[in-house]
């Protein structure tokens, strides 16, 4: 699939997910955009992240494997829209093949190829919340009607990946 131009279509209603750190911003945001920090708390609890290529710049790319204890690899890629340090940071993200191209989710239903991702940071009182906004890019309705009934074990899923941030930001602040 082609990279954003600009003209793509954000379609139906978005997910959205809040959560605070007690952590400060600049912090927060250096594991956000660091390939040595996302390899450590990035993807769903059970997988180890592989960074593959990152590239951190507007039109640049985080290709990265998940990688099981079954033996199991599944591939993703951020492609990187929007930077504005350290206040908001806007990325395409979805499923890859192991060459980093987009590719359908290796599992059945019918999930958007790419979401559109803004993630906005604020600190108050040496806290960061982040703010997640996710919205299927150029989604055919019944992908957009998947994704929009897929927000229950979204919540999950990213509640997970944040305990896992939440739990590496304690790791750094330590260091």
């Amino acid at each position: 699939m082609a990279e954003r131009t600009g003209n793509e279509a954000l379609l139906g209603q978005p997910f959205v997910i809040t959560r605070a750190f007690n952590a400060p911003r600049d912090l927060v945001w250096k594991a956000w955009t660091e390939a040595k920090h996302l390899q450590h708390w990035w993807g769903p609890k059970g997988s180890k992240i592989e960074v593959l290529k990152f590239d951190f710049r507007t039109g640049g790319m985080f290709h990265y494997a998940m990688r099981y204890s079954t033996g199991a690899v599944m591939w993703g890629r951020f492609t990187f829209v929007d930077i504005a340090p350290p206040e908001r940071l806007v990325f395409l993200n979805g499923f890859a093949d192991e060459t980093g191209e987009v590719a359908r989710a290796p599992f059945p239903g019918a999930i958007p190829l790419q979401m559109e991702n803004t993630v906005t940071f604020s600190e108050q009182a040496g806290k960061t919340t982040i703010t997640l906004h996710s919205l299927p890019v150029n989604a055919t309705d019944e992908e957009r009607l998947f994704f929009e009934g897929m927000f229950a074990s979204m919540t999950g899923g990213y509640g997970g990946t944040f305990d896992q941030l939440d739990g590496y930001l304690e790791i750094m602040l330590a260091a």
